[in-house]
């Protein structure tokens, strides 16, 4: 499921009100040695140091205003100190460090360093705390990227996460301290490096029919689930007239402190055999199958192990996707291999590949196995649409892009598991800002844009409204995002079939009625005439 987006306007009012409460002092910078890149200069490597500091020498600290003092290093005899004893009043205690905007301009950046804490209170919101944060001004907006650290007592860790500074940023600088809560922090060996320069379009020729994998005039399905059982395929597939279905491969849930990617192992295998059980089925009915790996391997919150933090993990993506396609290389109902669903990098440890590489890596495994099987790529930052601006196509033949459309997720995702209480209506204000039909299209422009400008094929992936939006909004949320897809030529999956009643269109908007409705909704009724539209591929057999 897509996930909300953060910087919203009324939460930068708040963050930025916090920050300007701050010790607000600027020093001189102390950056590596480097060209400019102005127009016209070399662009900086990957890895090129920004900046640095380990806060060594008596003078280490006369441009960083705000600071208590020197505390015992990470490794060495010296690091920042920051301390808010306890009972002192509501405020915020932070040193703050100018960064050369000149030198930063369009780079996404990598910001690194150790952080060791003593008795840090809990955060009364969730962005306050210890305050590892990159501030950026540009001439139009505010925005506060930061590292996400935790509270209470801990030894020496290391904190790593990415910004990319926009090109007309004005100022950005390095906050390191607390904010609204009390205790004791040091900082120590922060850096500033480059991960990747800044983010040109190259446009791709047409060189004749964009491929789409299929030469059907349009797939139209829905997600199922991985325990979905033959009538619901049926009633899909031929009462609905569905040709398309993206299985998840879903429910990796790793515990404990260590990385069992044997257990990953196992439990795929597991997913992979309802799979196969369901694809003579898919055929039966007319269903093309997306494979849907929503789970990739990890380790759990607790071991801190994950894609883009350990190289182990990325190596078992590629080694399973390799697997998969060796399976069902000649599977004729599977349409697509959807790499991952909904990735999110976080912060990428600076000697593994980030999601643009890593499914490049992956795809290009893939096509020395499988050259024909369609490979769908979403972008980062959850698939929304918004990650797709700046994401590169790989270099690899015969690839789809995907994203999921679920904003605005204030109104798609209301009452959630108890997120987003309000009732918002749509058309209408929803959570500050008026939407409407020519709101979701100018959401989905990052994707208009990538499809022209790559000349590259576009399938929704995932795409709902909660079933209990007020006053029909949902169907009118449906009906006005499928006719975008529609217009633009994109194949499409609705989330979800028989899965949780929450998305259902076989279920009404009472939110406590679990039971499928005695007639249609207005919501399958749309999705049915859709459907009724969609032409069989060619190994169907009609009953």
């Amino acid at each position: 499921m897509g996930k909300r987006r953060g910087g919203m306007e009324r939460m930068e009012a708040v963050l930025w009100a916090a920050a300007v409460g701050l010790a607000l002092c600027v020093g001189s910078c102390q950056s590596a040695p480097g060209p400019t890149p102005e127009r016209g200069a070399p662009e900086l490597a990957k890895g090129t140091v920004i900046f640095q500091t380990n806060f060594e020498g008596a003078d280490a600290l006369k441009d960083w205003p705000g600071a208590t003092g020197h505390g015992p290093g990470y490794r060495s005899a010296r690091s920042l100190f920051i301390e808010r004893p306890a009972g002192s009043p509501p405020g915020s205690a932070c040193a703050r460090m100018r960064l050369p905007v000149e030198k930063m301009r369009g780079y996404l950046l990598h910001f690194s360093g150790m952080v060791k804490a003593e008795n840090v209170t809990e955060k009364p919101k969730s962005w306050n705390g210890i305050k590892f944060m990159v501030p950026i001004v540009t001439e139009s907006s505010k925005a506060w990227p930061q590292g996400s650290i935790g509270v209470g007592s801990f030894d020496w860790r290391r904190v790593v996460f990415p910004v990319r500074v926009p090109e007309d940023a004005v100022e950005v600088s390095i906050y390191l301290g607390l904010e609204s809560v009390t205790g004791k922090v040091w900082f120590d060996d922060i850096k500033v490096t480059v991960r990747k320069p800044p983010f040109v379009a190259t446009p791709r020729r047409a060189g004749g029919p964009v491929y789409k994998g299929h030469d059907l005039p349009r797939l139209r399905g829905a997600m199922v689930s991985p325990n979905v059982d033959e009538e619901s395929l049926r009633v899909l597939g031929r009462d609905w007239n569905a040709n398309l279905v993206r299985w998840q491969l879903v429910g990796w849930r790793p515990k404990g402190k260590t990385l069992d990617l044997t257990a990953y192992d196992a439990w795929l295998e597991g997913e992979l055999k309802k799979l196969d059980a369901a694809l003579p089925l898919c055929e039966k009915y007319g269903l093309m199958v997306v494979v849907d790996l929503h789970c990739g391997p990890r380790g759990s919150d607790e071991s801190g192990r994950g894609l883009f933090n350990d190289a182990a993990c990325q190596e078992r993506f590629v080694e399973v996707w390799k697997g998969m396609a060796r399976k069902y290389k000649d599977a004729k109902a599977v349409w697509g291999y959807d790499l991952l669903n909904e990735p999110s990098e976080g912060a990428v440890q600076e000697d593994l590949a980030d999601w643009e590489e890593l499914s490049e890596r992956t795809a290009k495994a893939i096509r020395a196995i499988d050259a024909d099987t369609a490979i769908i790529i979403e972008p980062p930052q959850g698939g929304n649409p918004y990650g797709i601006e700046k994401f590169r196509p790989v270099d690899v033949p015969n690839v789809i892009y995907s994203v999921h459309m679920y904003l605005p997720h204030a109104f798609t995702h209301q009452g959630v598991h108890g997120t987003w209480k309000n009732k918002w209506r749509y058309p209408g204000e929803i959570d500050g800002m008026m939407w409407d039909k020519a709101k979701l299209e100018a959401a989905l422009k990052p994707v208009i844009d990538f499809q022209k400008t790559y000349h590259a094929h576009i399938y929704i992936g995932e795409f709902s409204a909660i079933r209990w939006a007020p006053d029909g909004s949902a169907c009118r949320y449906l009906r006005d995002v499928i006719d975008i897809f529609e217009a633009h030529g994109w194949d499409w999956s609705y989330h979800a079939f028989r899965e949780w009643s929450g998305w259902s269109v076989e279920h009404g908007s009472d939110p406590k009625d679990s039971n499928r409705a005695a007639q249609p909704t207005d919501r399958q009724k749309l999705l049915r005439e859709w459907f009724a539209k969609d032409k069989k591929p060619a190994w169907y057999k009609a009953p």
